[in-house]
């Protein structure tokens, strides 16, 4: 039988090399996980500007962007309402309705025009808007700061939540609490990975975050969960049916026996992804990335990360490596060599 469970260490090298550029990428500007400093917050988490507007006839999403491209909106996020409607939304624009506002932008400046009417007289001429079926709103970043505050409170309230389930459904096996606090670790792992990835994206390639990548962490949460819990259910099984056996052999076959359904459906469901990010609108990218990311890592973490997490707990090998640490090199390098399966 294939021995995973004597690779464990491993694992968990593998992890921490993967997560380390993306903690430095989040801490390096100022602060930790804050959407100013490490990871490039999309206009959803600023002021901006929302403008609901209805054309003429239908029009492609790809023309509106190429439009607000040439206007110097190329972060505007555009969502099909209809045929003809269409939901835009970009950063502050100057309002001539609102006192104090004046045109930024020189082309807007040549014509006398404010930007909001800059954006709208582009839009009739070239696409046929209709100028009188406009809604135009300012949009406070206040209401997304409240989003990502109550996100973070909801994850961490079902982390709670989940941590007790866990610990409930697993009662009958000894130590139960220990597969809710794995499960949690491999979740928190899942999340900090996305995380990393996407303050590097926003570093490298300019890639912003917005509500879409709240939600899609939300998903990720989700999927992340389930596939440990199957993997714990087998090992569940596995340890009332051997009771004299050790911890680690049951685990090992347990993911044998599983691993094969999770690949599948991982498989599965990130060929769809795939497809969908191939023929998706823009709108919707960033929430499949991050889903896409998710089901990779979240596979990973319930076999690699949450599974031998439970192993290394019930032999004492975390502690074993910081109580020989305080004794010398020689020692804390003995106790990681047992940990990696010298």
């Amino acid at each position: 039988m294939l021995d995973v469970v004597g690779k464990r260490g491993w694992y968990f090298l593998f992890s921490a090399l993967i997560i380390l550029p993306g903690l430095i990428s989040l801490i390096m500007p100022s602060g930790w996980l804050t959407l100013d400093s490490g990871l490039k917050a999309g206009i959803d988490f600023t002021s901006g500007s929302v403008l609901t507007v209805t054309f003429h006839d239908p029009v492609d999403q790809v023309d509106i962007q190429e439009r607000m491209n040439e206007l110097g909106h190329s972060e505007a996020l555009i969502q099909r309402l209809g045929s003809r409607n269409y939901f835009i939304r970009t950063s502050l624009l100057d309002d001539p309705d609102r006192p104090g506002s004046g045109p930024s932008k020189p082309e807007c400046i040549e014509q006398g025009l404010s930007e909001r009417e800059c954006i709208e007289q582009d839009l009739e001429k070239f696409l046929g808007l209709q100028r009188d079926r406009v809604e135009f709103e300012s949009v406070s970043p206040i209401v997304a700061g409240e989003t990502v505050r109550f996100t973070f409170y909801a994850v961490a309230a079902a982390s709670v939540f989940i941590m007790m389930y866990v610990w409930y459904a697993f009662r009958r096996v000894p130590k139960a609490y220990r597969y809710g606090v794995s499960a949690i670790l491999a979740l928190v792992h899942d999340l900090v990975f996305i995380l990393g990835v996407f303050s590097i994206l926003g570093k490298t390639m300019d890639m912003e975050v917005n509500s879409m990548f709240i939600v899609g962490l939300l998903i990720v949460a989700g999927y992340s969960v389930n596939d440990t819990i199957v993997v714990f259910d087998r090992i569940r099984e596995n340890v009332i049916r051997h009771p004299d056996r050790a911890l680690g052999p049951v685990v090992n076959l347990s993911i044998i026996e599983t691993v094969g359904r999770s690949l599948n459906t991982s498989c599965t469901t990130l060929f769809v992804l795939l497809a969908m990010l191939l023929i998706g609108g823009p709108s919707i990218r960033g929430l499949l990335l991050v889903v896409a990311i998710g089901v990779v890592v979240g596979t990973y973490s319930s076999v690699f990360i949450a599974s031998q997490f439970l192993v290394i707990w019930d032999r004492g090998e975390i502690g074993r490596v910081f109580r020989l640490g305080r004794r010398g090199p020689a020692s804390a390098a003995s106790a990681l060599l047992h940990l990696f399966g010298k």
